[in-house]
């Protein structure tokens, strides 16, 4: 009964399979294409020149420069430390097991243009990447037919911010899958990552295999968990926050009292009325979003990780020891001083979330999206020799009589 907007990937997987495909066959002509039929930008390459980068910056205004630095320093600091460390197991004499840590070879990263424009996406996909020693990282962004066919400049900017050289005016399934196949203007990247609409999403569902991919990104989604200590006016601009976003974002109000439930709804009519998108923010409100009263704190929580909300706000009693007992959620927020505002731009959190209800299994984008691991394996021969009858015994019950051979031979006198 909880309200999410539908999202039928599936569906989606069916159309942008041919515009994969053809990719694939024909490259940039396939990718030049697509664009002029879905962007209305016929673009020789995709491209973008490095002095369009540094325009972009050079018009960004100083102040808005300096809040853009500011979300990549503290990007930074949150992300170094999940840098993971490599290490060795001795597990007998003359045997060791390591496990290295490895960046990818190159990640093609998404941002996605739309309703709105994200040059906080571009800062919490290529800060991980960055930190991570991911030695080559390419951008890609819907063409703007307002902006010469380029991306959107504030994109370009962070770019620029963020001493990414490559940059590509390509959009939707197109420019997944020329981060997936290569193209003569783009090279085949081992990952992608980064929120797109259902198409993008789509295309990384279909070609997860051929490159790696983050978590599929649907309509951005907040609960906020209040009672009666909470603060209605807030509430109702953080539901408006997210709201503004898109139609199909889902705004779930989770609270024990029905009085900051019905002061809650009373403040969000000025609010909306005040908004600067109020048409999209009446949609989603009124298309999948909800009050949900319950009894007490634990049936509060109950409800968030059963919905398992991308954002979550707990304004409430002892906020911090409810935090400490969520398990889905993509990130929380915790007490009325850190709205979901905060975490789009400057917390050093990444953004970049769970959807959906994928909070259940998915986590925010970090290092892990951008390093693999390996196994090093290092035995002598007194450490095999100890093993060899195990592994002889085990590769007969498997059928596997050449494993065993390949041991004991080594053994022989």
């Amino acid at each position: 009964m909880l309200p999410r907007a539908g999202l039928d990937v599936e569906a989606a997987v069916a159309k942008v399979r041919p515009i994969c495909d053809d990719v694939r066959e024909r490259g940039a002509a396939a990718v030049r294409e697509y664009t002029a039929r879905f962007d209305g930008v016929d673009l020789a390459t995709t491209r973008v020149p490095a002095q369009a980068l540094t325009d972009a910056l050079a018009a960004l205004g100083p102040g808005v420069q300096a809040a853009l630095e500011e979300a990549i320093r503290r990007a930074r600091l949150v992300h170094q430390a999940q840098r993971p460390a490599d290490h060795v197991t001795a597990v007998t004499d003359g045997a060791t097991v390591a496990e290295r840590y490895v960046p990818v070879g190159r990640a093609g990263v998404y941002v996605p243009g739309g309703l709105v424009v994200y040059p906080s996406s571009v800062v919490m996909n290529v800060v991980p990447a960055q930190v991570a020693g991911v030695p080559g990282i390419a951008v890609a962004s819907p063409p703007q037919a307002g902006h010469s066919g380029l991306p959107h400049p504030a994109v370009l900017a962070a770019c620029a911010l963020l001493g990414i050289e490559e940059v590509h005016a390509a959009g939707g399934a197109q420019a997944i899958a020329m981060f997936a196949y290569g193209t003569a203007d783009c090279a085949a990247a081992d990952v992608v990552t980064g929120p797109g609409n259902v198409y993008v999403a789509a295309a990384k569902r279909l070609l997860l295999g051929t490159i790696g991919t983050d978590a599929e990104a649907g309509p951005t989604e907040i609960a906020i968990i209040a009672d009666h200590t909470a603060n209605p006016e807030f509430v109702a601009a953080d539901l408006i926050a997210q709201a503004e976003h898109d139609p199909l974002a889902a705004c779930l109000l989770i609270t024990t009292d029905p009085g900051l439930a019905d002061a809650a709804e009373k403040a969000l009519d000025p609010q909306v009325a005040a908004a600067r998108h109020r048409d999209r923010v009446r949609q989603a409100l009124a298309g999948q979003s909800a009050c949900v009263l319950v009894d007490d704190a634990d049936a509060a929580l109950a409800v968030a990780d059963a919905w398992a909300p991308e954002h979550l706000e707990i304004q409430a009693e002892r906020a911090s020891a409810l935090a400490a007992r969520v398990r889905n959620a993509g990130a929380v927020f915790v007490g009325p001083y850190a709205p979901v505002s905060l975490g789009d731009y400057l917390a050093g959190s990444n953004h970049v979330l769970p959807t959906g209800g994928t909070a259940r299994f998915f986590s925010p984008l970090g290092l892990d999206d951008f390093v693999k691991k390996s196994s090093i394996v290092s035995f002598s021969r007194e450490g095999l020799a100890r093993l060899g009858p195990q592994i002889v015994r085990i590769a007969e019950l498997e059928g596997l009589q050449a494993h065993g051979r390949s041991v004991s031979l080594r053994l022989e006198p």
